[in-house]
């Protein structure tokens, strides 16, 4: 997955020169002196805000059942915020201006799951079992390296990440893990920057976070020895603003709005990934069958691909307009096993769509975007138990949908004209819950997924260039 959102991060980067030429050849005469060529080149600071959340898979082995593991995943999400500074150098390249810097950011957050309750089956009468995790504060430095379209910044991003992780369990009632300790590992990711005007620019981002795994033993009930992995993996999504400090740009007026307006198709790829909190509740049947009660988070994760269409309308720099897509999903969680592993999942998105409205506003000839409205899904989940297959279920779901996102014109080596643009977009996505009745046992799952995406669209009334 995390090669997907950089190969679609990929095609944004590939921002050819010919766009700028094209500006630069219609560029309106001002009557006041302004920057007319943009240069990433300096320092600059800022500050971001997000929200993130983890697919760190846990497996804990029985300490009374030797060889059998529940496998499940730890889901620490919340928001974050922090601060960056970096450098910019900017240079030419045979694909146009090539930009390459460095950059540091420091965050704090609310990043935490305790929702993982597990019976584990050893002892049906017996406190659950139970699993919690903190990401509180965390850090990355990072190479940045990218193509500009002018006032318009398409880059990856990877280098260095720490943070504190707090992780604690018990098992059958008794401390099993308690541990907290700042771990190190590396990050990859991609976004777009666009300026604001003068120094000022803003940004959407996503970084994958791979802080280690950590294998810990204790014992348990001070006689049984029980090991514990813990694999820490965060997706972040964020938006920020920086200022510029010196350099060319401070008198740097953006041209015109854009023209927006009309019909426009186009296509999309990228990655998602599924927090679907789970539980498994059984009735029992009093003829020594207990009853028992689950909770745990599926985490369905992978490659997201679809099409789009919509329409703009535009009011000066304002546009709004609606938009629908569809998409087909590799997203799958077969790793989560309760029961001491003799109960594994198999969960699937394997297609869904959106019907949204957006709303907003074109700063020269980029477009920053709100969206919300309609989503529906198809969701799979097939159980096993003891090694027969007890459930296989198919179903439609629907929601809603939140999100939002950077537009812009966009050319290839000069192959695309002035009705292409690229788009970089987060999406919420909420498809309710299912359940599932199986013997005397009810599965309840809520799906929601966090979708990372960039897309192309043709737009076919007019061209999206600056309006003078």
């Amino acid at each position: 997955m995390k090669t997907l959102r950089l190969s679609a991060a990929a095609l944004l980067t590939l921002t050819a020169g010919a766009q700028a030429a094209d500006m630069a050849a219609k560029a309106p005469y001002y009557k006041v002196p302004v920057t007319t060529v943009y240069d990433w080149t300096g320092f600059y600071m800022g500050v971001n805000a997000g929200y993130g959340v983890g697919r760190d898979r846990l497996q804990n082995n029985d300490p009374i059942t030797p060889g059998s593991a529940t496998s499940t995943y730890l889901q620490p999400a919340g928001g974050l915020g922090g601060g960056q500074i970096g450098y910019n150098w900017q240079t030419g390249s045979m694909f146009g201006p090539l930009v390459y810097g460095v950059e540091a950011d420091i965050q704090g957050g609310e990043l935490k799951d305790s929702y993982p309750l597990l019976n584990n089956g050893a002892f049906p009468l017996a406190p659950q079992d139970t699993y919690s995790q903190k990401i509180d504060w965390f850090g990355t430095v990072r190479g940045r390296v990218g193509l500009a379209t002018g006032p318009v910044l398409s880059y990856v991003t990877g280098g260095y990440a720490y943070g504190n992780v707090t992780t604690t369990s018990t098992s059958l009632g008794f401390p099993a893990l308690a541990t907290s300790r700042v771990q190190s590992g590396w990050t990859v990711g991609s976004g777009v920057e666009a300026s604001l005007g003068g120094n000022w620019t803003g940004k959407i981002e996503y970084l994958y976070l791979n802080l280690g795994n950590k294998t810990d033993q204790v014992m348990v009930l001070g006689t049984f020895p029980q090991t514990t992995t813990t694999e820490v993996r965060e997706n972040l999504f964020r938006v920020g603003l920086n200022y510029r400090i010196g350099g060319n740009n401070s008198a740097y007026v953006p041209a015109p709005a854009a023209n927006w307006t009309g019909w426009y198709l186009g296509g999309n790829i990228g990655s998602g990934i599924g927090r679907d909190r789970t539980t498994v509740s059984k009735a029992g049947d009093g003829l020594g069958d207990f009853p028992s009660y689950d909770a745990f988070n599926l985490a369905p994760d992978g490659i997201n691909g679809g099409v789009q269409l919509g329409y703009n309308w535009q009011m000066a720099n304002w546009v709004y307009g609606l938009e629908t897509d569809i998409q087909a999903s590799s997203q799958r969680d077969n790793k989560t096993a309760i029961g001491l592993g003799d109960v594994p999942f198999d969960a699937k998105l394997p297609w869904f769509g959106t019907v949204r409205g957006r709303l907003g506003y074109s700063i020269g000839s980029t477009l920053f975007y709100a969206t919300g409205g309609y989503a529906y899904g198809g969701v799979k989940t097939k159980i096993r138990e003891d090694g027969a297959q007890v459930l296989n279920a198919s179903t439609t779901l629907s929601g809603w949908t939140a999100g939002a996102g950077i537009e812009t014109p966009f050319t290839l080596l000069g192959l695309f004209g002035p009705s292409w643009t690229s788009k970089t977009e987060y999406l919420y996505v909420d498809l309710g819950s299912t359940s599932n009745l199986v013997n005397t046992t009810t599965v309840t799952t809520s799906v929601t997924e966090h979708i990372f995406r960039t897309g192309l669209n043709y737009h076919f009334n007019s061209p999206v260039v600056a309006k003078y």
